[in-house]
């Protein structure tokens, strides 16, 4: 009886055993899931490793050593609702007409142009966005109509509201309102409830991975913060030591470390893509409440200040640990690649500005970018292009705002008007754009006015 016990119990081990490898193998078979954590105004310097200066973010620092840190990404128009469109539709801002960052009711991102949510619920993974929309205010451009089974947060940035430092009167006309799943749930967003913000959304986030453990996942997170106003939830306050700011960002460091140990804790984060970055560079106007960049301007010009964000991409499964990238490639670029990675088909109902690029993001040393070039633009005014393999930068002549007198404590500064003449950029030897080199490579200059000038005639000329 004991021989014949010791048999059935082997016996059962085995079949055991090749169960629980059927599940593994049918894990590792699942498509990748998504995670995009994007911030709003982040400085490109304010989480480590993009700078040793200010506090330490340790979680950022560990999704950098488990992942790719990126040190060339740049956003098409940096702006909120035009970034953020762009994001999501692979389209630049002249193409979908999405400029600038829209208020109340404001249209948003037309209906004709599919949102990654879309396209990847109709390939059959679950979606969510937990934070701010940007995207359209209207009953059928907010994301619960735009692909997202799951949503939270507000429809347009945090300082559109009645205690706006400059303009209180215009922006109190509309009280600010937090949705979830189509319905308001708080119908005049105050003091109390921007300092939970960035909470609600890691809550959110970590519930849906908790839940959907066991099937794909698109998980959009774009934070309210570091966008002025800003706020730290309790746990946060004074804990930085170097100011508001710093516990804001200490907070958003915790909301990372949050959302990458829920994909530990599941067993899912060898198959999960994970994306930090920014809509665009700070809002230096605010100060002390307001991120550093170490480039050229800011927020709102077409400079490197503006476009270029700090990046990290994590996925264990294709990408080598602990390394850094300085290939070029833009926002625009991720839906493709992304969709490349999931075996996802793009619709052929739109044309996609952005292209594959994985083989670039992946490190492969011979890759080249497909692009020819990148449009730059702030608002509805169009102002140069990079070229794709992010060697060159040409302005054409525009104004743009600059910077003389930084605002303290939630006020904001004084910004003078410039202008810039028809300029080239070597950015690989001189990233802060300091030296128009236009009359040294008169050849590169001509290539590249040809393609500005071609593509603000096909996009810009209504």
């Amino acid at each position: 009886m004991k021989s014949l016990s010791v048999y059935i119990a082997a016996i059962l081990s085995i079949l055991f055993l090749g169960i629980s490898s059927c599940s593994d193998t049918e894990q590792g078979a699942l498509n990748p899931n998504v995670v995009i954590i994007f911030l709003d105004d982040a400085g490109y310097g304010d989480f480590r490793p993009f700078s040793t200066d200010g506090i330490e973010t340790p979680h950022v620092q560990t999704l950098a050593e488990e992942g790719v840190m990126y040190t060339n990404f740049h956003v098409p128009q940096a702006v909120c609702s035009a970034s953020r469109s762009a994001l999501i539709s692979g389209c630049y801002p002249g193409r979908t007409k999405v400029f600038g960052a829209h208020g109340p009711f404001g249209r948003g991102l037309e209906t004709n142009f599919p949102t990654m949510g879309e396209i990847f619920k109709s390939a059959g993974y679950k979606t969510a966005i937990f934070g701010k929309w940007h995207c359209g205010d209207q009953p059928e451009t907010r994301p619960h109509m735009r692909g997202f089974d799951e949503s939270c947060g507000l429809m347009y940035s945090n300082d559109m509201w009645k205690h706006h430092p400059e303009n209180p009167e215009y922006w109190g006309k509309h009280p600010i309102k937090f949705w979830k799943n189509g319905k308001v749930k708080i119908e005049d967003v105050d003091f109390e409830h921007q300092k939970q913000l960035t909470r609600w959304y890691t809550e959110h986030a970590v519930d849906f991975i908790n839940r959907h453990r066991d099937e794909p996942f698109l998980l959009y997170v774009p934070h309210s913060m570091p966008h002025v106003p800003i706020f730290a939830g309790e746990a946060f306050e004074g804990k930085s030591g170097i100011g508001l700011y710093g516990d804001v960002t200490l907070e958003l460091d915790w909301s990372v470390g949050q959302i990458d140990n829920a994909l530990k804790e599941n067993g899912i984060d060898e198959r999960t893509i994970v994306i930090f970055t920014s809509d665009n560079g700070p809002w230096i106007s605010y100060g002390n409440h307001a991120g550093k960049t170490p480039f050229r301007e800011a927020k709102a010009t077409s400079f490197d200040g503006g476009n270029r964000s700090a990046c990290i991409i994590k996925y264990p499964r294709e990408l080598k640990a602990n390394t850094s990238n300085g290939k070029a490639f833009f926002s625009v670029d991720l839906l493709p690649t992304l969709c490349h990675l999931a075996d996802i088909t793009l619709p052929d109902t739109i044309v996609v500005d952005g292209k594959n690029v994985w083989e670039l993001i992946s490190g492969n040393e011979h890759a080249k970018n497909p692009h020819d070039y990148y449009p730059l633009s702030t608002s509805s005014n169009f102002e140069g292009i990079m070229s794709g393999d992010g060697k060159w930068k040409l302005h054409i002549p525009h104004t743009y705002r600059s910077l003389i007198e930084p605002g303290m404590d939630g006020q904001a500064g004084k910004y003078e008007t410039k202008e810039i003449e028809l300029s080239l950029f070597d950015m690989e030897n001189d990233p802060m754009e300091s030296k128009n080199v236009i009359e040294d490579y008169p050849e590169v200059a001509e290539r590249m006015k040809q393609m500005a000038y071609a593509h603000k005639e096909k996009f810009y000329s209504e």
